[in-house]
């Protein structure tokens, strides 16, 4: 037990949260975990998303997707127990200014801005919170498709311009339904699982491709069928990408994939935009190969504000925001009080930080 000898003494645990993840919801979780075992809170809130911008990647630090230097939390992290953070980079050099520090809990998927090979060397526990934005997403991929097909933010900038354009009525301009499309679900973990059971009741043809998952009894129920990528890629009207970001999946969506999509087909991107080829998609919606796109993420990102797929009448654009609920906040509190609560009593955690 990590915690077994300071059992006598009130457990310090610090917050480091911001503008979306912020300490309250971790502390209120905790508190009600810890019941009438005494414990010291300090707590941070970093000014991110709406002035601080997160650092996606250094070559000086063995960290991604962080916010501030490392060397910016070693007075907050002196002392801790235990280290609650969404963006904070800690590495081994953090580690050094905490000597007590028994565990560090990731308020996201992938703990990528922790130093994991440091942590445990120090023999440091992480855990973390996978899918605990899989439902957010899962719904706003929904929405964002509705959006595209259906003239939905063209329809509401016509009507608020004073225009209340009559031409969305005409067949030239009136989308698909749902019911009439192949939906092809580019990796089927937590999101894109979720994504086919949202779907499904549209009566849309869903297919699904990941060499990771075999489909279970309830997906077969539901008519969900596996295709190998390439022939998925040519069958969907739709394409809704949801892999994670690796090696084997960075540009796995290019000019040679979208030249082999139906003509007059959409593809929605809530996942990282690097698995994309935004200028092939851009050519493929001038020409009018694919019909139209919906974006949430982008290569850069933020894209540079000249960018010519940005001024396309057939795009649904969003600023990175598929992931961003209330909800998604109080599942990560919940999931982290929950595998603490877990460690204190002994037992290992639901979920350890690979």
């Amino acid at each position: 037990m990590i915690f077994q000898d300071i059992s006598a003494r009130a457990l310090r645990i610090g917050i480091i949260g911001d503008g979306f993840m912020r300490p309250p919801f971790f502390r209120k979780a905790l508190a009600e975990m810890l019941g009438e075992r005494p414990a010291e809170f300090t707590e941070m809130e970093l000014d991110w998303p709406l002035r601080l911008k997160t650092t996606k990647h250094d070559p000086d630090l063995p960290v991604a997707e962080f916010v501030g230097r490392p060397e910016a939390y070693f007075d907050f992290l002196s002392g801790l127990d235990i280290l609650v953070t969404h963006l904070a980079p800690i590495t081994a050099q953090s580690l050094a200014h905490a000597p007590d520090l028994r565990l560090i809990a990731v308020s996201r998927g992938g703990p990528v801005n922790i130093e994991m090979a440091a942590a445990r060397a120090r023999g440091i526990e992480v855990i973390n919170t996978p899918g605990r934005n899989a439902s957010a997403v899962a719904e706003f991929t929904v929405a964002a498709l509705l959006a595209e097909t259906r003239n939905l933010v063209r329809g509401h900038l016509s009507v608020k311009s004073g225009e209340f354009r009559r031409d969305f009525y005409h067949s030239d301009n009136a989308g698909p339904e749902l019911c009439e499309l192949t939906v092809g679900i580019v990796g089927y973990g937590d999101i894109g699982t979720r994504v086919a059971r949202l779907l499904a009741p549209f009566g849309c043809r869903i297919v699904v491709s990941d060499p990771f998952k075999e489909l279970t009894d309830a997906d077969r129920a539901l008519g969900i069928e596996k295709l190998p990528f390439d022939e998925l890629v040519a069958t969907a009207d739709v394409l809704t990408l949801h892999p994670r970001v690796t090696p084997e999946t960075v540009g796995m969506i290019g000019r040679k994939q979208i030249e082999a999509m139906q003509p007059g087909s959409y593809i929605v991107n809530t996942t990282r935009g690097q698995v994309l080829d935004y200028d092939a998609l851009y050519d493929a919606l001038v020409s009018g190969h694919l019909r139209g796109a919906a974006l949430d993420t982008f290569t850069p990102e933020p894209p540079p504000p000249g960018m010519p797929l940005l001024q396309l009448p057939n795009v649904t654009l969003s600023p990175h925001i598929a992931g961003a609920s209330i909800y998604s906040i109080r599942k990560a509190a919940t999931m982290i009080a929950g595998d603490i609560g877990r460690i204190l009593a002994g037992e290992p955690p639901l979920y350890p930080a690979k």
